[in-house]
């Protein structure tokens, strides 16, 4: 079996992957605090902020849960499409 590098961080394979850009553009205050708790996992802090994640299941799975609140675009360079998830 080969051994596959993989990083700690954003559970991809190393070298790896396609990435996305996930910004918030709600507040959390008003909705369930499991949703909160979804965007502070995403790493997300406050309303406008952004941050790259990795293109996995688990990270879809969560933006899909607060897709209300967050907007998903892809992170390549002068990638200006919003992504659908």
């Amino acid at each position: 079996m080969k051994d596959k590098r993989v990083n700690r961080e954003s559970g991809e394979a190393a070298g790896t992957g396609a990435r996305l850009r996930v910004t918030l553009l709600k507040s959390t205050v008003g909705f369930d605090r499991k949703q909160g708790v979804v965007v502070r996992g995403l790493g997300l802090r406050r309303i406008r902020h952004t941050v790259e994640l990795a293109d996995t299941p688990a990270i879809r799975g969560m933006i899909q849960k607060v897709r209300h609140l967050v907007e998903v675009r892809g992170a390549e360079p002068g990638s200006t499409e919003r992504i659908w998830i």
